[in-house]
């Protein structure tokens, strides 16, 4: 093609660690760029530069998505204690994921991509479930503290005229022990329910609810008093229209239906169950590669990130000059999805096909036998080849160049 694929406002791209950083800029010089007039906001989240700027970079890049409203990121490393001796930190940064959505008030949607020749460990799972993930609050916001034996621990709280209310939580005679506390509001619990089910009528997709209000009677019956409250005063009527439905039960029962369905609906869940819940179903329908992962705020920002972690073990590898096979897929859909995002919001068609054609390129070199170890150990395809990362994008970018 002689002339290169028009963008205006930039996407904030948010570089990220390891292996997957060394597939970023793969995805970008082999795929990208040779055909798109890149234009992005650059910012560093690997974890050498959030220590260098005291993790102030995590909130610029969040602050630059409300700006220009689209943005794409890698994945990053979260630290535990290994990580803070390996890397030398100062402290246990927290998850730069946690952080951005809690300033975009966002859902996660995550949804697994089905190739042929990958059948889900699930078998009646035809169709592609997609989790919604409350993306504030809970133990991803919480305080926690060890409590010595013969402690008390009490939960205050002051309201705003000084005035006093206190629980027990525990008092711990004749052990130690540990205590959180987590929270949320109500603002931002309205925002999940709306975001959940605007999604649900533009994918036209029923949406299933699940927490555990018989045990939690006031923080996880407030989530589902807030989902009832905003579906019948303003979704019913347009579910009706659409031919969805919303099915609230409880969060256990809703596993168990999970398991027995056919998926094709969108399964809201809080954040922790959430970041359980879509890893068992990306690992369910094949590999947590497989599985796209957008936050979609209720003020219409949107992040397309990759949903799995940074490969720590094949980084290790690829720094000994071993050859890895680690899958990309994940990456390329996150790219995708946010070019094509870019695209529809700015008026310009050939950004937004472009999007689309690169997802379809990644799918046709899976169908067409070309794929990473993970999906190798898993397709039943006659034919397939199992290859390195690059000869898998060099494959896709035949395929690509044919249809753009």
């Amino acid at each position: 093609m002689s002339d290169k694929i028009e963008m205006r406002t930039p996407l904030v791209e948010m570089d990220g660690d390891e292996m997957t950083r060394v597939i970023w800029a793969k995805v970008k010089e082999l795929l990208i760029e040779p055909h798109v007039a890149l234009n992005t906001v650059y910012y560093d989240l690997g974890l050498k530069n959030r220590e260098a700027t005291g993790d102030r970079v995590t909130t610029e890049a969040a602050e630059a998505i409300r700006k220009y409203g689209v943005g794409v990121k890698c994945a990053t490393i979260t630290p535990n204690a290994e990580r803070v001796k390996e890397y030398g930190l100062t402290t246990m940064w927290k998850s730069p994921n946690g952080t951005i959505r809690a300033i975009l008030d966002g859902t996660v949607f995550r949804a697994p991509i089905i190739v042929r020749g990958i059948t889900p460990f699930i078998p009646s799972w035809t169709k592609p479930i997609t989790v919604a993930r409350h993306a504030y609050g809970d133990v991803y916001k919480n305080v926690e503290m060890d409590v010595p034996e013969g402690g008390r621990v009490e939960l205050v709280r002051t309201s705003a005229d000084g005035t006093e209310s206190r629980e027990l939580i525990h008092a711990f005679d004749g052990t130690a022990g540990i205590v959180q506390g987590v929270h949320n509001t109500d603002g931002s619990i309205y925002s999940f329910a709306r975001s959940c089910m605007s999604f649900a009528l533009d994918t036209g997709q029923d949406l299933w609810f699940g927490t555990k209000d018989t045990i939690s009677k006031t923080y996880d019956r407030r989530f589902r008093d807030i989902f009832e409250a905003v579906y019948a005063e303003e979704y019913a009527d347009k579910f009706a229209d659409a031919g969805i439905e919303f099915f609230y039960t409880l969060i256990d029962d809703a596993v168990a239906r999970v398991i027995r369905s056919d998926g094709g609906y969108i399964w809201a869940c809080k954040n922790y169950d959430g970041d359980v819940m879509s890893d068992m179903v990306a690992t369910a329908y094949g590999s947590l590669a497989m599985m796209t992962s957008v936050l979609v705020s209720p003020d219409g920002y949107y992040e397309y990130e990759a949903a799995h972690g940074t490969v720590q073990k094949h980084y290790y590898k690829y720094l000994k000059g071993e050859p890895t096979s680690t899958n990309a897929v994940a990456t390329l859909y996150a790219w995708a999805g946010a070019l094509r995002k870019r695209g529809e919001l700015d008026g310009l068609p050939r950004l937004a096909d472009f999007g689309v054609k690169l997802e379809l390129a990644a799918v046709k070199t899976i169908e067409d036998g070309i794929m990473t170890g993970d999906l190798y150990a898993l397709s039943n395809l006659d034919r397939k080849e199992k290859v390195d990362t690059e000869t898998f994008l060099l494959e896709m970018g035949q395929r690509l160049s044919a249809i753009v």
